[in-house]
C-alpha cells in the first residue's frame, strides 16, 4: 500500500523537477489560504448560537446570523406560524427524490404515481385551503420550498419535452423538423429573463377575458421550455453518436420507428450524453434565482432580502457562504449520483469487465 502511494505521488506530482517545484508552490499556497480560512471560519468565528454583540467583537466569521435568520432564508415570505407546512413539504420532496433515485423505483408505473401524489401533497401543504389549513397565496411562497418546486417542475416538464424536440429535429418529416428547429433556436436565442417577463406580463394578454393561469405555473413552464431547448441539443448529440449499425440491426429485426427509438437508440443516446444532461440539470437548480425579477423570492433572493436588517447587514458574506454550501451540496450529490449511474449501466452492459 505504501509503495503504491509513493508511486502515485512520483508519477503525478513529482515526476520532474519543474512539476515538483510547481507542486510545492501549490501546496504552500493551499496551506496559506487554508490556514486563513480556518482562522476566519472556525477559530476566531462566533457560533450559530452567538449574539450580534459577540459578532461585533470577534475577528472571524459570524455564523450567528444563520442561527438568527435561517427561517426567513429557508422559507422567505411564507407566514411565520405556518412555516412548519413548508418544512414538511421540503421533507416530502426529499423523500420523493430519494425514492426516485433508488433502482427499485426505476419504472414509470412507480415514478409517475409517486411524483403525482407527492406534488399534490406539497401543493396542499403550501397552498392550504383543505383540512383546516389557512390559505397561503403562491405570491408568499419563497425560500427553499420555492427553489425545489421550480427545479422539480423544470426537470419533470423539461426532460420529456427535450426528448421530443431532439427526436423532432432529427425527424425525416420536414414540417416536424422545421417546427422543432424554430422552437429550439427561438427560445435559445433569447435570455431567460425575457422568457420570464413574457410568461408573467405578456402571456395573460392572450388569454380570454376572465381566464387566469397561476403566475408560478407560468414561470415554471417558461423555465422548463427554456431548459428543454438546451437539453434537446445535448440529447441530439447523443442520438448522433449512436452507431449506424444499431439502426441497421433494428431494421433487420423488422422493428418499427418507435420500438427502435425507445428500446435501442434513445437509451444508448442518454447514456452517452449523461454527463452533459447532468450538467444542465444542475444549472436548472441555479436558474431559479432569476425569478427575483418577477417578485418571487427563492432561497438566494430570500437571503439577500434578510440582509436589510441593519443589525446583521454586515455579515452578508457568511449568509452567501451558507447558500453556496446548499448549492454545492446539491450539485456535488447529483454529479456523484450520475457517476454511480454511469458505472451501474457500464457494469450491466459489460458484467465480465472485458475491455
Amino acid at each position: 500500500m505504501q509503495n503504491s502511494v509513493v508511486f502515485w505521488l512520483r508519477q503525478h506530482l513529482f515526476s520532474s523537477i519543474a512539476q515538483s517545484v510547481l507542486t510545492l508552490l501549490l501546496l504552500a499556497l493551499l496551506a496559506l489560504v487554508g490556514s486563513t480560512l480556518l482562522r476566519w471560519g472556525v477559530i476566531d468565528a462566533v457560533g450559530f448560537s452567538g449574539t450580534a454583540e459577540q459578532c461585533r467583537a470577534a475577528a472571524g466569521a459570524c455564523w450567528a446570523v444563520i442561527g438568527e435568520k435561517y427561517r426567513p432564508i429557508l422559507f422567505g415570505l411564507y407566514p411565520y406560524d405556518e412555516q412548519w407546512r413548508a418544512a414538511l413539504a421540503v421533507l416530502v420532496w426529499f423523500v420523493t427524490v430519494g425514492l426516485s433515485l433508488s433502482p427499485m423505483c426505476w419504472h414509470s408505473r412507480l415514478l409517475w404515481p409517486l411524483w403525482i401524489v407527492s406534488l399534490v401533497v406539497m401543493s396542499v401543504l403550501m397552498s392550504g385551503g383543505l383540512f383546516g389549513l389557512p390559505v397561503v397565496s403562491s405570491a408568499d411562497w419563497g425560500g427553499l420550498p420555492l427553489t425545489l418546486l421550480l427545479f422539480s417542475g423544470t426537470v419533470i416538464i423539461g426532460m420529456p419535452v427535450s426528448v421530443v424536440l431532439a427526436l423532432g429535429r432529427r425527424s425525416p418529416l420536414p414540417f416536424l423538423r422545421g417546427l422543432s428547429v424554430v422552437f429550439i433556436e427561438g427560445l435559445r436565442g433569447v435570455p431567460l429573463i425575457t422568457i420570464l417577463f413574457v410568461a408573467v406580463n405578456v402571456f395573460p394578454l392572450f388569454l380570454p377575458a376572465g381566464m387566469e393561469v397561476n403566475k408560478l405555473l407560468r414561470v415554471i413552464i417558461g423555465i422548463a421550455l427554456f431548459f428543454a431547448c438546451y437539453q434537446a441539443e445535448v440529447i441530439r448529440g447523443g442520438l448522433q453518436a449512436v452507431p449506424r449499425g444499431q439502426y441497421e440491426a433494428a431494421a433487420v429485426l423488422n422493428l418499427g420507428y418507435w420500438h427502435t427509438t425507445t428500446k435501442i437508440v434513445l437509451p444508448q443516446a442518454l447514456r452517452i450524453c449523461l454527463p452533459a444532461v447532468t450538467n444542465h440539470i444542475i444549472a436548472a437548480m441555479k436558474n431559479s434565482s432569476f425569478v427575483i425579477i418577477i417578485g418571487l423570492f427563492d432561497v438566494l433572493t430570500a437571503s439577500t432580502a434578510v440582509m436589510q436588517d441593519p443589525v446583521w447587514r454586515r455579515y452578508y458574506i457568511e449568509t452567501y457562504v451558507f447558500i453556496a454550501g446548499l448549492y454545492l451540496l446539491f450539485g456535488f450529490s447529483l454529479s456523484r449520483y450520475a457517476v454511480w449511474v454511469e458505472g451501474r449501466i457500464d457494469e450491466r452492459r459489460n458484467p465480465e469487465g472485458v475491455s
